[in-house]
């Protein structure tokens, strides 16, 4: 199979979607290896390092529009500022508005549209998930750092940053995600 430039490029951005935008991790290095053994850092000249900052900004930006939003009402089903969020609305809203990607609507479908990532590993802009209605992936928030992530919780409430490791969240946590670009490919 031999990929054109912009496939090889499109495959590229698809990779870093998925990788550090701030540091290398190995993956980086493996495909920088990759790409280096055929000939293609040099055709590329530095669009690798502004896909990574563009990777980065857009991470950035998603946390910073989310905390745009923070007060704005819970509401079941609800998917916008005017009406009020549920928490895979809120997501769902905020990676369409800042990173032109459409997820799935619901938070167990948005988790199997993700790719699963270490605790460990997560980003700003990543999202979690939790059990709180005693089923996987009932709750979806976005992760903006330092342990905190904000979400739209519940009915008579607003959105609002919590720290994952409050004795609740860590109990309910179901798992971290990263959201890519083929999650926004087909429009739901």
């Amino acid at each position: 199979m031999t990929l054109t430039l912009p496939g090889m490029f499109r495959a590229l951005v698809f990779l870093l979607f998925f990788s550090a935008a701030a540091h290398a991790a190995p993956a980086d290095d493996d495909m920088e290896r990759l790409l280096a053994d055929k000939g293609l850092v040099a055709r590329l000249g530095n669009q690798l390092q502004q896909v990574r900052q563009s990777v980065g900004e857009k991470a950035s930006e998603l946390v910073v529009n989310a905390m745009g939003f923070l007060g704005v009402p819970y509401k079941r089903g609800g998917n916008s500022a005017e009406s009020g969020f549920d928490c895979s609305g809120f997501v769902r809203a905020m990676y369409e508005q800042t990173v032109g990607l459409i997820l799935p609507r619901r938070a167990e479908e948005q988790a199997a549209a993700t790719q699963e990532i270490d605790r460990s590993e997560l980003r700003p802009g990543d999202l979690v998930f939790f059990n709180t209605m005693r089923r996987a992936f009932s709750h979806v928030g976005i992760y903006v750092g330092d342990g905190k992530f904000i979400h739209s919780p519940r009915s008579g409430s607003q959105v609002r940053v919590e720290d994952m490791r409050q004795a609740y969240w860590q109990t309910r946590f179901n798992g971290a995600r990263r959201v890519g670009a083929a999650a926004g490919e087909t429009p739901n």
